[in-house]
């Protein structure tokens, strides 16, 4: 019901010269043009006035990470915020309010090693001694072999 106020909201906000009347839109939608002013008058619930400060405070903690935060860790600071109201929010709200705002944490992946290197990959080694080891005087081949 509340789509089709807003919607009925937005068109009055428009301010056009072809403006349907309220009463037009209200009547095309299948609601009541009173229930439509009820709507456009209504304060938000206490339920609705603090999530959205949870949200905020959310998008903080959620800031303070880098993006990197997932649902426990932005909980964990939450929980240390001084305000009783925030500090309060339970890890179901906090997954709900991430979810609704589109905030996903990024992790990096894991460090993997990898021993086995692909030839591909190899650097080409020249054998500048053609493999003659022999030396006529000491200090003028020194050769070595490093085994992985």
């Amino acid at each position: 019901m509340s789509d089709k106020f807003a919607l009925i909201a937005a068109e009055q906000a428009d301010h056009n010269d072809d403006q349907l009347a309220v009463t037009s839109m209200c009547r095309a939608l299948g609601v009541s043009r009173s229930g439509f002013y009820d709507w456009v008058r209504a304060e938000p619930c206490a339920r609705a006035v603090r999530r959205a400060k949870v949200a905020v405070h959310l998008k903080a903690a959620f800031a303070l990470g880098r993006g990197t935060y997932g649902v426990r860790r932005v909980h964990a600071v939450l929980a240390r915020s001084d305000d009783p109201e925030v500090a309060s929010v339970s890890l179901d709200l906090a997954r709900t309010l991430m979810g609704e705002n589109d905030l996903h944490a990024c992790q990096p992946r894991a460090y993997r090693v990898t021993t086995v290197q692909d030839e591909a990959s190899k650097p080409t080694i020249v054998d500048q001694v053609k493999r003659d080891f022999t030396a006529t005087t000491p200090g003028t081949k020194l050769v070595g072999d490093i085994t992985y």
